[in-house]
């Protein structure tokens, strides 16, 4: 919040009014950090996602020094936070939606928790999955072995490998529902 308050020119007060008026205007989300028997320090600050991912790309700056996978990576994990949060209410699962994120840098880009137990999805755009990109999911797992992991990614091939199911993108949105269940 600093840091947009900073970019912005205004206190880091005006700023979380800002998210807060988008959030009541429904044009974005806030989700809160996992905690729940935290072992690790954790940081604090709730991570925004517009409503749509469809404005996330029509309000993002683009310019030479801008990466284009990192645009779609944050495009694709807005799109899975976006089904995400419709299947949960659609089928009335009543998971609470969190991320997580240590001071130390390792992140699950999206933990759902409930009565039917705790899911983490880790998000990558890119079409091959190595160990490095799931460093975070696997800490998350080590903290809490009865969770599932999964990673969404831009490849074709369902695999499995060390307790963390690796779904395509596109057939991981289509299966959202079984994999909630």
């Amino acid at each position: 919040m600093a840091e947009v308050a900073r970019e912005a020119a205004v206190g880091r007060r005006m700023a979380e009014n800002y998210f807060c008026a988008l959030e009541d205007l429904l044009l974005g989300a806030r989700l809160p950090v996992f905690s729940k028997r935290a072992k690790r320090k954790l940081v604090s600050h709730r991570k925004f996602y517009f409503f749509d991912v469809g404005v996330y790309r029509a309000v993002r700056p683009v310019g030479p020094l801008d990466q284009p996978e990192y645009i779609g990576g944050v495009a694709l994990e807005s799109l899975f936070f976006q089904n995400l949060r419709a299947v949960n209410h659609y089928l009335n699962l009543n998971y609470d939606l969190y991320y997580y994120r240590t001071a130390a840098g390792a992140e699950v880009d999206f933990v759902a928790y409930g009565e039917r137990g705790l899911k983490a999805f880790e998000i990558k755009s890119k079409r091959d999955i190595s160990p490095k990109d799931v460093t975070g999911l696997g800490s998350f797992l080590e903290d809490y072995p009865m969770a599932q992991g999964h990673v969404i990614y831009g490849g074709s091939a369902k695999m499995h490998r060390q307790g963390i199911e690796i779904w395509p993108a596109a057939e991981a949105l289509k299966s959202l529902p079984k994999i909630l269940e």
